[in-house]
């Protein structure tokens, strides 16, 4: 068995981000990943630009000004100014190539049309130049770059419209187990609802992953092997639920070895969640998960969504991990590192009972995972501890 910290360096060594794309919109890209440069095709500002309300000037030696007109913002007229000359001028408006400095209005006298300074001004004062921000033809936004609503409008304000993202992969889910029924049907003495593919299909689409298939096995050896084959052949990343331990009814493992999928780790020292397999074929990544719910989501989080996001071209991805004071007193129980859920708020957690990883409950009401290392057997009241926080808005 492996740690936990091993398994996710394994993890993060055997990803990379798809080589593939697509064209987007700039404003359906929220969350996506730049697949090449984006350079800039216009000047930013792409005139010289007033950097506040006040009065635009051309320099002479004297602190009187004459008044000979106005300009605010999206106005097209350009004054021109000769030494001596202002113009009333606001925030954002263009200042005339003939001006040389731009003085806030506070420190102007203003007596019929004619301004009066009360200080001696330099040149290129509160002026922005064209492309201060950016020069046309530089690079606006590097390859990698995750899409922020800053960085959106960003490219917005280029009047950039289409860009060029990496294309997320394509998830297969397959549920396997005899005891599972769908939702909705009657359900007989022995059997289960089957909640574990809902599950993750709501978590993927929450991420922003949407070509998503789900299927379901009995466990029959055969039917998995060829189901197997056939969603790896045509899948990106493929997430399994269930099968994968050692019971005599369990034929995940078997028919990822028969498939040739190259096994880079099986079985991690956590809790929930011990039964983890994370293997390749080729450029197909695939995630045996544990069947019990709790443990699924809980290694979905860690470990198949930091797969997910990289392969996405967000290379620098790593779970939103923070600290914060408990609330509560916990005892470790074994050497197994641990993933406890948690309520956090305001820069403490609380972490809740029912940690048993068959229980959903509990998980339904948490917003982040409290890691505890295995080396560490208990937590006591206001002590800091590390916390995962869930995305689960």
């Amino acid at each position: 068995m492996i740690s936990v910290e091993t398994a996710l360096n394994i993890l993060k060594t055997n990803i990379a981000p798809l080589d593939k794309s697509k064209i987007c919109q700039v404003f359906e890209a929220a969350g996506q990943v730049l697949y090449e440069d984006v350079l800039s095709p216009i000047h930013m500002p792409p005139f010289q630009q007033s950097a506040m309300d006040g009065y635009a000037i051309c320099l002479h030696d004297a602190l009187i000004y004459n008044l000979i007109g106005e300009v605010k913002a999206g106005d097209s007229h350009e004054p021109e100014l000769k030494k001596g000359e202002a113009i009333r001028i606001f925030t954002g408006a263009p200042v005339p190539k003939t001006a040389n400095a731009v003085i806030m209005q506070e420190k102007v006298q203003v007596v019929d049309h004619k301004i009066r300074i009360d200080e001696p001004i330099n040149l290129g004062l509160n002026i922005r130049p064209a492309g201060e921000q950016i020069e046309q033809g530089h690079v606006a936004l590097k390859k990698g770059t995750k899409l922020t609503a800053a960085a959106i409008g960003f490219l917005a304000s280029l009047g950039i419209t289409k860009i060029s993202v990496y294309e997320k992969p394509t998830v297969a889910i397959l549920a396997t187990g005899n005891e599972l029924v769908k939702a909705g049907e009657e359900l007989a003495y022995g059997q289960i609802y089957e909640s574990n593919s809902v599950m993750l299909e709501i978590a993927l689409t929450q991420l922003g992953f949407t070509e998503i298939s789900t299927y379901k096995v009995d466990d029959d050896y055969g039917n998995t092997h060829k189901i197997l084959a056939e969603i790896i052949a045509n899948h990106d990343v493929i997430l399994i639920s269930g099968g994968i331990s050692v019971g005599d009814y369990d034929f995940v493992g078997k028919a990822l070895h028969e498939l040739k999928v190259k096994e880079l780790f099986y079985k991690v020292n956590q809790k929930p969640g011990k039964p983890l397999f994370f293997g390749k074929k080729e450029d197909k990544v695939i995630f045996a998960l544990p069947g019990n719910p709790a443990s699924l989501l809980s290694c979905f989080y860690i470990y198949a969504q930091t797969a997910l996001q990289i392969m996405s071209g967000d290379s620098n991805f790593t779970l939103n991990r923070i600290t914060a004071k408990s609330e509560t007193i916990f005892n470790s129980k074994g050497d197994r590192s641990q993933f406890l859920k948690a309520i956090y708020s305001n820069g403490k957690v609380r972490i809740l009972e029912g940690q048993s990883s068959s229980m959903l409950h509990t998980f339904a009401l948490a917003n982040a995972l409290v890691y505890v290392p295995a080396s560490q057997n208990e937590i006591l009241i206001n002590e800091s501890v590390e916390l995962i926080l869930l995305p689960i808005s």
